[in-house]
């Protein structure tokens, strides 16, 4: 089932201030692209010992089996869902394995996927997605004429700092364009932390990540510069419109 409203399911709540953004644009280690690159080549395939893990800073422990099998998979119901909400072109940032790139190509949409890692631009490619690799902070082509901006499965979260993340997305979508964003459920605040990815003995580097809920997501949007257009939930999935002011 799902609902929308301009406000959806969450309600701004009082939450702790930004941190002050980092001198420098953040960015995810090689090593841990590595380790992110064996994760999606193992899906399907774990045993009891290969299970994979997300190892947060203050020590909690949370297996990304389900995770990996819903990136490497088709997109479901959710995902289409989102997906009727992009307008014009479409960047997908962090498409990963590419399955809402592939869903898009599928349907005759002009959608480009980026990511960092060899690994699942490959098995984007094989789905049937176009994808180049590409931080989000490079240079990208079309620069402030996309139609949509596309942060699925949590990827405001990618740097630690979504609000700079945000920044860069409305720089990159056309004026009146929008910024697509899953977010996390109700109460879960702003979060920011460092996280690694492990698997049996073996850990990545540390990297900056964040955790967004969708409490915050409007808020956070207006110090980018965008303003929120509508958010729904559907299948315990949350997600947010943000508007490019035209």
């Amino acid at each position: 089932m799902s609902r929308s409203s301009p406000g959806g399911a969450c309600r701004a709540r009082p939450t702790e201030h930004l941190s002050p953004e980092p001198e420098s644009e953040p960015h995810v280690t090689l090593a841990a692209t590595d380790f992110y690159a064996a994760a999606l080549q193992s899906a399907g395939t774990r045993s009891a010992d290969e299970t994979w893990f997300v190892h947060y800073e203050n020590g909690r422990r949370y297996p990304l089996a389900g995770a990996l099998d819903r990136w490497t998979g088709q997109a479901d119901e959710v995902d289409l869902g989102l997906l009727a909400r992009t307008r014009g072109t479409i960047l997908d940032v962090g498409c990963g394995p590419g399955r809402l790139a592939a869903e898009l190509a599928h349907q005759g949409r002009h959608a480009l996927g980026l990511d960092i890692s060899p690994t699942a631009l490959r098995l984007a490619r094989r789905s049937g997605a176009t994808v180049i690799r590409r931080s989000v902070f490079d240079p990208v082509h079309g620069e402030g004429m996309w139609g949509t901006v596309l942060l699925a499965d949590g990827n405001v979260g990618i740097g630690g700092d979504p609000v700079t993340l945000l920044r860069r997305c409305r720089e990159l979508v056309a004026p009146g364009g929008r910024v697509l964003v899953e977010t996390e459920r109700p109460g879960v605040g702003l979060r920011t932390t460092r996280i690694r990815l492990e698997r049996a003995g073996e850990a990545s580097d540390w990297f900056d990540w964040a955790h967004v809920g969708c409490e915050r997501i409007a808020d956070l949007g207006a110090d980018a510069g965008l303003h929120l257009g509508e958010a729904w939930d559907q299948s315990g999935r949350f997600f947010a419109a943000l508007h490019r002011p035209h």
